[in-house]
């Protein structure tokens, strides 16, 4: 089975069967996508984790299909309904929907007029109208008129409702409406009586019409949740003209009157039945569609922000500002410790602010602090401000977008790391933390939380988990995890480990120390060889007795490192020390049908430079000298950082306590379809402020090199106009949603 399933997905995806075989058995033996793509590349033919992932959810696919079919073939034999012919096609099924077309007629149904119809005696009628010979209908419905038939007309309906039932189950006809749904349907969204002002947040779909097939994702996502919210009404709709006479010709024989009967019972069985039958699956297929790009652009900002630079090991000191409730202040030590808490409160009046000042000069001193991390949230700027102004010597002072401290801070994590300090101790550290180690700190809250999505509550909810999951888990496995520190958390995405073992993993810790070594997790409990297996390459163990262990060398691969060294009459330590050395291991002598070039030349890579962290090196950034929205201007230019990137722009944070929006026509010189193409979450940026909007609360901003500042109706747009309208939300209708959402996030 799994060969077939290899051939068949080689061919889909255009990769070596081989390749995909060797694929498909690592995963059946529960090997992890990212030891596969790491540890396995001689088996795989190099596969990396894009086209890994992509066999592992085809062949889940291929899986429910041949489920679904064999649920099927059983429905049918238990009926006695199975025939050789008829399992022929159910096996021959290559969709699902063509194996439900398949099925449609022996699918139990409720009671519907062709049974009423049926039950009446009515079915040899339809037979002969439905063979179209030269009889007339009306004289041969006669015969049929008696019992429960009262004339000619009920017993030509009832044989019309036979017969329209046939064609609306025909597979064909079915493939023929479905392919003229996908490829010309279009959307009509309306709203709803009595709804437009209580609506006014979907204004730009009251009367809004665009093609099925080129609707962006946030605009399918935006028009359902309208409909969902009860504001507007919304339809695939498709011209009759458009596939009727396709259904006609295929049933209808000719010009006579049985055949007159025949297109009636056609448009009928259109109309009544397939239409909606078919527009169900084609809001299906569009919503699938529109989630798997709402999806894709949520993980590729969550890889961007969990990849983020690290600051590494600083002392510090870390602030959640507020106005009111005053500035929460932590001090941490360089593995982020808690050392010390404290309330400052720089904003409420001159003794307060004379008295915070003091505490964080005496505090810097005692701590040897190097860096002050301050949320970005409310009071953020102003708190910023007052920090720069103490004009501290030897500090770093850096904004740190705070979204999903909170959550963290009252999260079962948060309470167990800190069970005795409040929520607003555990959010400022949590500020610190993700200062220090984005990754680390951010693998401890749900990925919906850090505010990077895109209609994230309207996708489906367990395919965002597995790609925001599939997202983490690669992220945290390229970087590696230092074993002796890492949290459960952290630990529970490692490649092989889950959150019980890591649980385990970190009580091993606690009770018996640092563990020297990796070969010293064999001795955690439920930590069998498997997981040993898929998880060490990706632990590290700093100062650990084995230099190898501070690498991403694989364990199962240092005994062919020792003999390199020994070839050379030098230690793994010395391999490891001097690039002489290693310039000169011939990779070719070691090579052998597991072990090939490609794992080789990672090897001599690790040697180099072990346990290397693939992230950008941390740099310190600033923003203008603006604090609030009043002191924006059109015609600014003014530094920034992406905070979230949508399928109709980026939203950049300036330091005014509300983003702005780089619409996609103002992303770059150059005509951009996708802003993901030449943005991504965290990129520094120079912007120039278009339009601000201060009663809506809205930034208008561009990335383009001679912007033209106003409105938007006084800017004359780069792109042609059908482009534009392909790539760009129409009106405001999606932006005032994402603009919503990010105010909230931002309040928050």
């Amino acid at each position: 089975m799994n060969d077939r399933y290899s051939s068949f997905i080689a061919a889909e995806l255009s990769l070596p069967v081989p390749s995909v075989n060797a694929a498909v058995g690592l995963l059946e033996e529960d090997a992890t996508i990212p030891f596969i793509a790491r540890y396995r590349k001689e088996a795989t033919g190099n596969l990396d984790e894009v086209a890994i992932m992509a066999i592992r959810d085809r062949l889940a696919q291929l899986k429910e299909l041949d489920s679904r079919r064999a649920a099927i073939l059983k429905s049918l034999d238990e009926r006695k309904l199975l025939t050789p012919e008829l399992t022929t096609k159910v096996m021959g099924a290559e969709t699902l929907a063509k194996l439900e077309d398949i099925y449609l007629p022996y699918r139990p149904k409720k009671r519907t007029r062709a049974m009423i119809a049926k039950e009446k005696g009515l079915e040899p009628l339809a037979e002969k109208i439905f063979a179209q010979g030269a009889d007339d209908p009306f004289k041969l419905a006669v015969e049929f008129v008696k019992d429960e038939v009262k004339d000619v007309n009920e017993a030509l309906a009832g044989a019309r409702d036979i017969i329209a039932e046939r064609v609306s189950e025909d597979a064909a006809a079915r493939a023929k409406v479905r392919e003229v749904f996908f490829a010309k349907g279009a959307f009509h969204s309306k709203v709803m009586s009595g709804k437009e002002i209580e609506g006014a947040k979907f204004k730009d779909y009251f009367d809004w019409k665009e093609p099925a097939l080129k609707a962006p994702s946030h605009r399918v996502l935006a028009m359902r949740r309208g409909e969902k919210e009860g504001f507007l009404y919304m339809r695939v709709e498709l011209p009759e003209e458009e596939v009727v006479p396709a259904l006609e010709a295929q049933f209808a024989k000719g010009n006579g009157p049985c055949a007159a009967q025949v297109r009636l019972a056609v448009e009928d069985a259109y109309r009544r039945m397939i239409s909606f039958s078919i527009e169900t699956e084609t809001r299906m297929e569009t919503k699938k569609r529109a989630d798997r790009e709402a999806i894709a652009v949520f993980a590729r900002n969550l890889r961007d922000i969990l990849m983020s630079s690290p600051l590494g090991s600083k002392n510090m000191i870390a602030l959640d500002p507020g106005f009111r409730t005053g500035c929460k202040l932590v001090c941490l030590d360089k593995q982020g410790k808690l050392l010390h808490h404290d309330v400052i409160f720089p904003t409420t009046g001159e003794g307060l602010r004379m008295d915070a000042a003091l505490k964080v000069r005496k505090l810097v001193a005692a701590q040897k602090t190097e860096v002050i991390a301050i949320g970005n949230g409310t009071a953020g700027r102003e708190t910023e401000e007052f920090i720069r102004g103490l004009e501290l010597k030897g500090v770093t002072v850096v904004m740190v977008n705070e979204s999903g401290a909170s959550v963290y801070s009252a999260s079962d994590a948060a309470r167990e790391e800190f069970p005795t300090e409040d929520i607003t101790v555990r959010g400022a550290v949590s500020i610190g933390r993700r200062l220090m180690d984005p990754l680390a700190e951010l693998v401890k809250i749900d990925a919906k939380s850090i505010g990077v999505g895109q209609y994230q509550h309207d996708v489906d909810q367990l395919e965002l988990k597995k790609g925001l999951d599939d997202t983490v888990v690669s992220c945290v496995n390229s970087v590696g995890v230092e074993l002796n520190s890492a949290s459960k958390e952290l630990l529970s995405y490692v490649s092989g480990l889950g959150s019980a073992i890591a649980k385990n993993i970190v009580d091993y810790r606690n009770e018996n120390g640092a563990f020297p070594s990796r070969a010293a997790l064999k001795k955690v409990p439920r930590l069998g060889p498997k997981a040993f297996e898929q998880s060490a390459g990706f632990l590290r163990v700093r100062d650990g007795k084995n230099p190898l262990d501070s690498s991403a060398v694989h364990p199962e691969r240092y005994e062919l490192v020792e003999k390199m060294a020994e070839d050379l009459g030098c230690t793994v330590k010395d391999l490891m020390a001097d690039g002489s050395l290693r310039a000169k291991i011939d990779i070719k002598k070691y090579a052998t049908a597991e072990v090939g070039e490609p794992t080789l030349r990672d090897i001599l890579n690790e040697l180099a430079k072990p346990g290397r962290d693939p992230r950008e090196r941390f740099e310190a950034f600033a923003f203008g000298n603006v604090s609030k929205l009043e002191d924006v201007q059109p015609g600014m230019k003014l530094p920034g950082i992406v905070t979230n990137v949508a399928a109709f722009g980026a939203f950049v944070d300036i330091g005014v306590h509300q983003d702005g929006l780089v619409h996609v026509s103002e992303c770059s010189d150059n005509y951009v379809t996708n802003p993901s193409d030449v943005l991504k979450v965290q990129q520094r940026v120079q912007v120039t402020v278009l339009e601000v909007d201060l009663q809506r609360k809205r930034i208008a901003l561009s990335l383009k090199s001679k912007p033209i500042v106003g409105k938007r109706e006084d800017r004359r747009s780069p792109a042609p106009p059908a482009k534009r309208e392909e790539a760009v939300p129409v009106g405001g209708g999606a932006m005032a949603e994402a603009l919503k959402a990010m105010m909230l996030k931002r309040r928050l």
